[in-house]
């Protein structure tokens, strides 16, 4: 599969977390909560109307838990009393997909988790462009932190 080696300034985002597991996988109803529960819509200060599923604080890797956040980068500090990440500035693989923002995005995790990338399980997000009304049409960048 192919990506290119990109390096990412840092990001500041706010949103809501979750502790999970591939195993448990919680990241469905974080992302009903966050948009259904009018937690996106909330956020002020936006950077643009992009939306952000970011996997952090991992306790080894992708088999065991970690934080989820669905989030916004946003460009300056809020006060709305959710949680606030810093996204550190990294080199990241970034695979860039058009399709099914659920479907399309388990089958490239899928095929990451197969890859031999030097992965740092520190900061790895996905950034859904929302460039369309169709579900099944969308631009979705996935960023994986390497050494």
């Amino acid at each position: 599969m192919d990506y290119k080696v990109v390096n990412i300034k840092e990001k500041l985002v706010v949103g809501s977390s979750i502790v999970t597991s591939n195993q448990e996988n919680k990241i469905g109803e974080c992302w009903s909560e966050f948009i259904n529960g009018g937690i996106y819509q909330s956020i002020p200060n936006k950077k643009d109307s992009k939306a952000i599923g970011l996997y952090y604080d991992y306790k080894s890797d992708m088999t065991d838990i970690y934080n989820f956040m669905c989030c916004v980068e946003v460009e300056k500090k809020n006060s709305v009393g959710l949680k606030e990440v810093v996204i550190p500035q990294s080199n990241y693989a970034k695979f860039t997909i058009k399709g099914n923002m659920i479907t399309d995005v388990i089958k490239v995790w899928q095929k990451i988790w197969e890859m031999d990338l030097d992965r740092k399980y520190s900061y790895d997000f996905e950034v859904y462009h929302n460039d369309s009304e169709d579900i099944n049409n969308q631009t979705i960048d996935i960023y994986i932190s390497i050494n």
